[in-house]
C-alpha cells in the first residue's frame, strides 16, 4: 500500500521507508514450514517448544579466580551456558607484564597469560555438561586449545567438550581493531583450526561468524547480514582451499548478531540472514548436508544502545531487543546488563539480565509457538527488503574480489563509518529520538546514582606476580624447545595447532607463542582511510 504523499517519508533505524499499513498486497508468497529449507521461520520444527535458547551471559573480569565466581554465580542462577570475556592484552597476543598491557590488565575481561590462568578460570565447572562460548579471535586458536588442555585434565573425552570459538578475524579488519597478523596470515589459522577440530574436537563449533562488532561500529542491519555473510563465504572459501570437504566443517559454522532497538527489523533480519545462507551453501558451494545450510546464531543486545544517562531505562531497552531475538529465532542469547555504559556489569545486574531472559521464556508465552512473527504483512515483507539490498552489498563485495580484497582497500570500513554517522546525524537532529539523552532528559542534579564496578591497578600487580610464578615453576628448555617447533611450523605451512598445544601444556605464554608467529608472519598494519 503506498504512502500518501502528503505525509512526509517515514523511514526505520536503517533508513528504509515504511509504509503506514502493510497488507495482502505487499507480500503473497508462501512460507515454508519451520525446519524447512531454507529456514526462515526457523532451524528446527519444533524451535523453543522442544528446548528453549541457550541463556549465555558473557563475563570476564580481573584475575581468573573472581572470573570463576562469577560464574558459578551465574550457572546457579539458571545460567545454561559460559560466555567469556577476555582482556585486551589477552585478544592481541600480549602477556600482562608487557608494556602494551599497562592499565589494560583484567579491564574488559579475564586475563590469561597461560594454561595456569586457565586452569584457575574453570576450576569446579562440569566441562562435560557445560557448553562455552569464548570471544576470542586473533589468538582463538591458543584459547581453543587451552580450554581443551583443562578439559583434559578433568577427564572429559573430546567428543563432549563443546561450544563455540569466536575465531572471526575478518570482522577485526573491519570494525573492531583487535588484530595481530596481516589477514592471509589470520585466514591459515582460522583454516588450521577447523582442520584440528574436525580430528580432535568433534562436536565444537569452529567459528562463530560475527555481525555484532560491525553493526556496533554503525552498520545498518541489511550491512551486518551482507557483510557478515560475506566474511563466511570467504572462510568457507579458504577451507575449501585448503582441502577441506564443505560438508566436513560447515555444520560446525556458526554465527554472532547483534539485535538493536528496531523490533520488527531486527526479527526480519534474522530471518533474512537463514534464508540467504541456506541458499549460499546449497547453491554455492554445493553443500549436501543440511545441517550445512542452516545457519546457527547467537545473539547480543546492544552495547550501543545502552545510555549512561538514566540506566535503568536500559532494561526496558535489553527486554524489547531481547524479545526482538526470540522471536526472531535466535539459538543463544546474551542479555546486556543496564549499568555496561558505566563499567562492567556488576553483579545484581548481570542477575538482572539472566532473568530478563528467563521471563521471556517462561512468562510471556512466546516460546510456546513456533515463528508467531510468520505471515506478518509487515515482517515478511521487510525480511524480503532486507534481503533484497543484503544481496545487493554481496554483489557489490564480489566485484570487488570479495570481503578480505574490500576489506583491505578499506571500503567495508568506510561504509560503515558512513553509516555511522548518518545515524548519528538523526540523534543529533532530534529525528530519531533516545530518551533521556535527547528527548525526556534529566537535569544535571537529578541523575540516576548507579554503582559503577571498576577493575583497580593491584589486578595487574596480583597477576603479573602470577606469571612470573608460572615462568621460575615451568621447565625453561622444554618451552624453548617447543617454541621452536612453532615457528619451525608457521614457516613450513604444516598444522599450527599441534605444535601450539605442545608449547602451551609445557606453560609457554599466550605472548610467547604470537611473538614466534610474529617473527615469522610480521604484523597487520591498517590502510590509511582519510
Amino acid at each position: 500500500m503506498p504512502a500518501d504523499s502528503d505525509q512526509p517519508q517515514v523511514v526505520n533505524d536503517s533508513g528504509l521507508p515504511l509504509q503506514p499499513v502493510y497488507d495482502a498486497g505487499d507480500w503473497t508468497a508462501q512460507l515454508p514450514a519451520p525446519g524447512d529449507y531454507p529456514f526462515t521461520r526457523g532451524i528446527r520444527r519444533e524451535m523453543y517448544r522442544s528446548r528453549h535458547w541457550t541463556m549465555r551471559q558473557y563475563a570476564g573480569f580481573g584475575s581468573a579466580a573472581e572470573s570463576n565466581r562469577r560464574y558459578r554465580f551465574l550457572l546457579e542462577q539458571g545460567q545454561t551456558g559460559l560466555s567469556v570475556a577476555f582482556d585486551l592484552p589477552t585478544q592481541i597476543g600480549y602477556d600482562s607484564d608487557h608494556v602494551m598491557a599497562h592499565g589494560e590488565v583484567g579491564k574488559v575481561g579475564v586475563a590469561i597469560d597461560s594454561l595456569r590462568d586457565m586452569e584457575v578460570l574453570l576450576q569446579g565447572l562440569p566441562l562435560e555438561r557445560i557448553s562455552t562460548s569464548m570471544t576470542i579471535n586473533a589468538t582463538a586458536a591458543l584459547l581453543l586449545l587451552l580450554y581443551q588442555l583443562v578439559a583434559e585434565k578433568q577427564g572429559c573425552p573430546p567428543e563432549r567438550i563443546t561450544g563455540t570459538v569466536q575465531n572471526d578475524i575478518l570482522k577485526e579488519y573491519a570494525a573492531r581493531g583487535t588484530y595481530i597478523y596481516p589477514p592471509q596470515a589470520s585466514m591459515r589459522l582460522t583454516t588450521d583450526l577447523f582442520a584440528y577440530c574436525r580430528r580432535e574436537l568433534p562436536n565444537w563449533n569452529t567459528i562463530s561468524i560475527s555481525g555484532y562488532h560491525m553493526r556496533e561500529a554503525g552498520a545498518t542491519a541489511a550491512e551486518e547480514v551482507a557483510f557478515t555473510l560475506a566474511d563466511g563465504i570467504a572462510y568457507a572459501e579458504a577451507a575449501v582451499a585448503a582441502g577441506l570437504d564443505v560438508d566436513s566443517f560447515a555444520p560446525r559454522l556458526s554465527f554472532f548478531f547483534a539485535c538493536h532497538m528496531d523490533f520488527f527489523e531486527e526479527a526480519a533480519k534474522f530471518r533474512a540472514a537463514r534464508r540467504m545462507w541456506a541458499r549460499i551453501m546449497k547453491e554455492r558451494f554445493g553443500a549436501r548436508d543440511p545441517r550445512s545450510w542452516a545457519l546457527r546464531f547467537h545473539t547480543q543486545t546492544g552495547g550501543v544502545t545502552l545510555t549512561a544517562q538514566q540506566p535503568l531505562n536500559n532494561v526496558v531497552r535489553t527486554s524489547l531487543e531481547a524479545l526482538s531475538a526470540v522471536l526472531g529465532g535466535t539459538q543463544s542469547l546474551h542479555t546486556n546488563s543496564y549499568d555496561e555504559a558505566l563499567g562492567l556489569p556488576s553483579q545484581p545486574a548481570a542477575e538482572l539480565a539472566l532473568r530478563t531472559q528467563q521471563v521471556i521464556a517462561h512468562e510471556t508465552g512466546v516460546a510456546k509457538v513456533v515463528d508467531p512473527l510468520g505471515g506478518s504483512y509487515y515482517v515478511e515483507s521487510l525480511t524480503d527488503q532486507i534481503e533484497a539490498e543484503a544481496h545487493r552489498l554481496l554483489a557489490d563485495i564480489e566485484e570487488r574480489g570479495g570481503s578480505v580484497a574490500a576489506i583491505e582497500s578499506g571500503w567495508m570500513q568506510r561504509r560503515i563509518a558512513e553509516s555511522a554517522y548518518r545515524f548519528q546525524q538523526r540523534i543529533e537532529s532530534g529525528e530519531r529520538v533516545v530518551v533521556g539523552v535527547n528527548r525526556f532528559a534529566k537535569s544535571g542534579d537529578e541523575l540516576d546514582a548507579t554503582e559503577i564496578m571498576k577493575i583497580g591497578p593491584q589486578h595487574q600487580v596480583d597477576q603479573i606476580e602470577s606469571l612470573r610464578r608460572v615462568r621460575a615453576e615451568r621447565d625453561s628448555a622444554r618451552v624453548e624447545r617447543c617454541l621452536g617447533h612453532v615457528e619451525a611450523a608457521a614457516r613450513s605451512g604444516e598444522n599450527l595447532l599441534y605444535p601450539l598445544k605442545e608449547a602451551l601444556a609445557g606453560y609457554a605464554t599466550i605472548g610467547e607463542c604470537c611473538d614466534r608467529l610474529r617473527q615469522v608472519v610480521g604484523e597487520y598494519q591498517p590502510p590509511d582511510l582519510s
